[in-house]
């Protein structure tokens, strides 16, 4: 009898193992050095760069790089006030969480697009009152779901976004069989929107259409912003 309860422990202990072993591992697709792994919808346009960004209180809408030694890069940072363009993952991804910081200077717009194509916004909305909220807010939905609350820091500082994220379902026939969806937003440890569906792809995105699998984009034609502690973790 004790040598049964000793196999069951044991082979218990076993699949325990095997199923943390398992668990996706996050993926940093940021290294916080340089842009490898990272494409720009234009070269030419592009003002993505690495560094470390500021915002002075004596330009509060602009943003300002340090470019300090290699080794010490911290943000992804976009510090255009007028044109630019979008940069995206060479990778691509389904299902996964999405955790990472975020800073804009004072009036700037930017945005977070899972798979390349349905948008999470990022603005200046610091102040706005609750029941003002709408589609264009920090944190809304964009075109879709405003926030529920306004969770916007100040100018100027770092904010986090945690995002959980179903994305669209297809069929052997390549039609899609169910929409993506928003499962759970959070900014700076406020919930701003949990289960919404995104009937269709956001406007402004990668390729304008919906697939299985798709890049992180991040707005780059808006206004200043800066990324950084970039972690993406697959869903099993």
């Amino acid at each position: 009898m004790l040598r049964l309860m000793l196999i069951a422990v044991a082979v218990s202990f076993s699949l325990l193992v095997c199923t943390q072993a398992a668990d996706p591992k996050p993926i940093e697709p940021f290294n916080g050095k340089n842009l490898d792994g990272w494409k720009r919808k234009d070269e030419k346009k592009s003002n993505w760069v690495v560094g470390v960004p500021h915002v002075s209180t004596d330009e509060p809408k602009r943003m300002s790089v340090t470019r300090t030694p290699k080794d010490t890069y911290k943000a992804l940072i976009n510090f255009t006030t007028g044109g630019g363009c979008d940069i995206y993952t060479e990778e691509k991804f389904g299902d996964i969480t999405l955790e990472l910081e975020f800073m804009v200077p004072k009036g700037s717009n930017s945005g977070i697009y899972l798979m390349g194509e349905y948008e999470v916004q990022i603005l200046d909305s610091f102040g706005k009152p609750d029941e003002k909220l709408g589609q264009g807010d920090l944190g809304a939905l964009y075109s879709a779901a405003a926030p529920k609350k306004n969770a916007s820091k100040k100018p100027g500082e770092w904010q986090k976004f945690v995002i959980e994220f179903q994305a669209p379902k297809f069929g052997a026939d390549g039609k899609k069989t169910a929409n993506a969806k928003f499962i759970k937003v959070t900014l700076n440890d406020v919930v701003l929107h949990e289960n919404v569906e995104m009937k269709q792809q956001t406007p402004g995105g990668l390729t304008g259409k919906e697939s299985a699998t798709g890049p992180l984009m991040f707005q780059g034609d808006h206004g200043p912003v800066a990324f950084r502690n970039i972690k993406i973790t697959p869903k099993k």
